[in-house]
């Protein structure tokens, strides 16, 4: 089959719902002798800026009825974008049927994804559900060899180049073809997703997920993997969403371990710090203003906070932004800072600033994707909460209030620490934070390591660790995880439990005298 290459334009359908570069797009098509086609607004904007344009009611002679909802579905546009000029049986058919060719479509769809994010009712979304505008594109794509699709404003510069070249070439309608699909994919999916929600079925039968790439990235986790950053129209506050006031482009690791600190800095309403490394807590703390809980995040791990991501739960002021830039840090994000805290850290150039404007919502529902070997795996967002109403105290002795408050941070904390996960707390502040070890006894060991390393840098002789809580995202298999944290110097306990062997961890307990409460849930992370 002979394919044309280098395709002039002759006729084109113009019907945007975004009118962004409508009038440029159609001043280069009609200085290049193309003839317009075109419906309701996109007509009206074309007509207003002086350009000839038919409407396509008078092109097809069929007007456009309920309301608007048909227009193109129509043989006269669908015939002359799908026939194939190469093929002298479709090229008489057309002429039979006095049927004209279109050259070029361009089509961008129903803000079907805007009108849900604006919170528009049901009316309102299934309205902005487009029809015939998904009709055209997928036409258009079908026939490339012939026809040229656009269906994005960023498209049209190229195309406007090409015409004033002669046309466009097989190779870019080839592309434009793949980018429609892709838009029309998304699309679909977005409509999916909706109705999926509607019903209440987060994971339903057929799954859809779609993504605009916002960004390519230098690589992915390592220097030979290739890596994007897509967005998924979610207003999730976070990385998708933040304003980057300076310092150098974001790199896969940097991103996705910004995201795992401002969830977890999400977590808690008092003044409170993250300091995440490679995915996993350093250090976190709450106190009565950021600067202090800087101070006391800081302490739990100095050597590891070098080179971290920083994420703070309000307003990043002056002395707290002095206090961070006094240690290489990659990544700060917050919902805002103020002006003087900006100008502190404008010295550090490679520094990433990030303002999300609000924190997200730990509780919120959602879901999260893992890829797979063949497919993916699809759950529910952790949103889980542990409240002090909901704790079972097994122990002879209860926790003291003081006691209580730190063991309901630790296991917060714990949430956001990769299984097996051990954390030690004291006053509002991680002191010893163990993560994704194989053995929960070897994540409690880690943890008092590094709590003894960060008491040697503050002067002490003695693990941090001692007279603190300690929380474990799962339950002890065995009693010698809760007698490690007792030997760490823990006073109280608080876990999952749900072991076979619960009344030997509870024996344990008591034998050492300390508290432990269970909390029904479990947190683990992967």
């Amino acid at each position: 089959m002979s394919q044309p290459s280098l395709q002039p334009v002759r006729r084109a359908l113009l019907s945007v719902s975004d009118k962004t570069g409508l009038i440029e797009l159609g001043r280069a098509l009609v200085a290049q002798g193309a003839e317009l086609l075109s419906t309701g607004g996109s007509a009206k904007a074309l007509r207003d800026a002086g350009l000839p344009v038919t409407e396509v009611s008078d092109h097809t002679g069929f007007p456009e009825i309920l309301d608007g909802r048909v227009k193109t579905l129509v043989p006269h546009i669908h015939g002359g974008i799908l026939g194939r000029r190469d093929l002298p049986a479709h090229v008489a058919q057309m002429e039979e049927h006095k049927i004209a060719p279109i050259d070029l479509v361009a089509v961008n769809l129903y803000p079907f994804e805007a009108t849900v994010a604006s919170g528009a009712g049901d009316e309102d979304c299934i309205e902005n559900i487009d029809i015939g505008g998904p009709a055209l594109i997928r036409a258009a794509a079908k026939n490339h060899p012939h026809v040229t699709i656009l269906t994005d404003p960023a498209q049209y510069d190229s195309v406007i180049d090409a015409l004033k070249a002669g046309g466009t070439t097989l190779e870019a309608r080839r592309a434009l073809a793949g980018a429609a699909y892709a838009r029309t994919a998304a699309y679909d999916a977005a409509i999916a997703t909706w109705f999926a929600q509607k019903r209440g079925d987060l994971l339903p039968e057929r799954f859809t997920l779609a993504g605009q790439r916002r960004e390519e990235l230098r690589y992915g986790e390592n220097p030979h993997q290739k890596a994007a950053f897509y967005t998924d129209g979610s207003t999730r506050p976070g990385v998708a969403t933040a304003r980057q006031i300076q310092g150098k482009a974001l790199s896969y690791n940097n991103l996705n371990d910004t995201d795992a600190a401002f969830e977890a800095v999400a977590e808690f309403t008092d003044p409170a710090v993250v300091i995440v490394k490679h995915a996993n807590p350093c250090g976190v703390a709450t106190a009565n203003s950021l600067s202090s809980a800087w101070d006391h995040a800081l302490r739990c791990d100095p050597v590891s906070a070098f080179g971290g991501i920083v994420a703070l739960n309000g307003t990043l002021d002056e002395e707290t932004a002095k206090k961070i830039a006094t240690i290489f840090t990659e990544v700060i994000v917050a919902p805002d800072a103020t002006n003087a805290a900006k100008a502190v850290l404008a010295a550090k150039k490679n520094l990433r600033l990030l303002l999300t404007g609000e924190l997200p919502d730990p509780t919120a529902g959602g879901v999260i994707v893992r890829s797979l070997a063949g497919g993916f795996l699809a759950q529910t967002r952790d949103n889980g909460r542990v409240e002090e109403s909901s704790l079972k105290v097994v122990t002879k002795r209860a926790p003291t209030p003081a006691e209580l408050r730190d063991l309901m941070f630790a296991f917060r904390v714990a949430k956001h620490v990769k299984s097996n996960a051990i954390v030690y707390a004291k006053d509002g502040a991680t002191v010893g934070i163990g993560a994704g070890q194989m053995s929960r006894v070897d994540s409690a060991r880690i943890a008092v390591s590094k709590s003894a390393e960060a008491a040697r840098a503050c002067g002490q002789s003695e693990p941090l660790t001692r007279g603190s809580v300690a929380a474990s995202d799962a339950f002890f298999p065995f009693a010698d995880g809760l007698e490690t944290l007792v030997e760490a110097g823990a006073t109280a306990v608080i876990q999952p439990g749900g072991s076979i062997r619960d009344d030997e961890v509870i024996a344990a307990a008591d034998k050492a005298g300390i508290a432990m409460v269970f909390t029904g849930m479990r947190h683990f992370r992967h």
